[in-house]
């Protein structure tokens, strides 16, 4: 059975160019390990890999040499590849014929390993459904797209040397603008999800930083305790920093996900606690039920903070963040395309 790969043809498509003219497509992963990567285990790539280039992480390597051995192994003469020109906005398409080869270095150019290529068809990129685009959307250099968009890429492709021609039913007329709200709102979870993974990562001491940053880019003066006894509170804050001026803020962070705080450690907490204090507890293990019923029953108003919590308020004061705070957690805005408003 014939299969269909993306091969991705670099960043920013800067080697469709070359696939075209040519005649191949080619990927890079391993190149130091030169020709004998040809018929190595997918684990063996892995060992000499990490060998070569013991500076990169384990994930990048697993990741690289899983496909790098698709690319050498499981991709077979007669498959089809379909690769992306963000240029001209198409998918180009085309058949392998030959098997795998590598290409030494040369002219400053990474080694690379190769296979020729006849290159038949192309098909506009405004042609295609939502979900196929979101598919084949994959940040990864080498993969499978799934049976439906292989499927819808074979029934919308035309010949290279076709005219130009507008898709035959405009997105808005397929129903596309539901289909790109449910992406929209499943990359808006995963963001969510991976800033929250990012500050779980964090020390103890560079969660209270990540804490007194968000109270400075809410206005406040913070100071941080040093290491040790607290005295009561790993963070003061208040508007002037010497607890002058009201409110005076006293936080404490306990950085343990996975256990959440309960009623007795929000009980010693406000212990000493005085009117016109304002008390902030931050958990990234959240808080029991007793916990959350305890900090209602204060003498002194309490608000509870749990990851999801922090989360948003990072992200929501994040722009005003110093550039300590902001390295913590490095984040990139993400724009997203919505439907206009009547």
């Amino acid at each position: 059975m014939v299969s269909l790969w993306f091969v991705r043809a670099g960043r920013g498509g800067v080697s469709v160019e070359r696939f075209l003219d040519g005649g191949y497509v080619e990927v890079g992963f391993g190149g130091k390990i030169g020709a004998s990567a040809k018929g190595m285990s997918r684990d063996a790539i892995v060992e000499h890999l990490r060998k070569l280039q013991p500076e990169r992480k384990d994930g990048q390597i697993l990741n690289a040499a899983s496909q790098l051995y698709r690319f050498n192994e499981e991709i077979a003469n007669g498959d089809e590849v379909v690769t992306y020109d963000p240029e001209s906005r198409r998918y180009l398409l085309g058949t392998v014929t030959s098997p795998v080869e590598f290409v030494p270095p040369s002219d400053g150019t990474e080694a690379r390993y190769r296979r020729k290529m006849t290159w038949t068809h192309r098909v506009d990129r405004d042609a295609l459904t939502v979900e196929t685009k979101n598919t084949l959307g994959s940040t990864l250099t080498l993969f499978r797209p799934g049976d439906d968009a292989a499927g819808e890429l074979r029934q919308r492709r035309v010949p290279l040397d076709a005219p130009a021609q507008l898709p035959s039913k405009p997105a808005e007329a397929t129903g596309d603008a539901a289909a790109l709200d449910q992406i929209g709102e499943a990359m808006e979870q995963k963001s969510r999800d991976f800033i929250e993974d990012r500050i779980a990562r964090l020390g103890p001491y560079e969660m209270q930083d990540l804490v007194a940053g968000i109270l400075r880019a809410m206005g406040y003066k913070a100071r941080v305790s040093p290491p040790g006894p607290d005295g009561g509170h790993d963070i003061f804050a208040s508007p002037d920093g010497l607890g002058l001026e009201e409110p005076r803020i006293f936080v404490e962070v306990k950085h343990r996900t996975g256990t959440q705080i309960g009623a007795p450690d929000v009980r010693s907490f406000l212990g000493g606690r005085r009117p016109g204090d304002r008390c902030l507890y931050v958990s990234s293990g959240g808080f029991t039920k007793d916990a959350k019923s305890e900090a209602q029953r204060a003498a002194v108003p309490l608000t509870l903070v749990d990851l999801g919590q922090l989360r948003e308020l990072l992200v929501d004061y994040y722009d005003k963040l110093d550039p300590e705070a902001q390295q913590l957690v490095p984040l990139k805005r993400l724009y997203w395309p919505i439907e206009p408003t009547e």
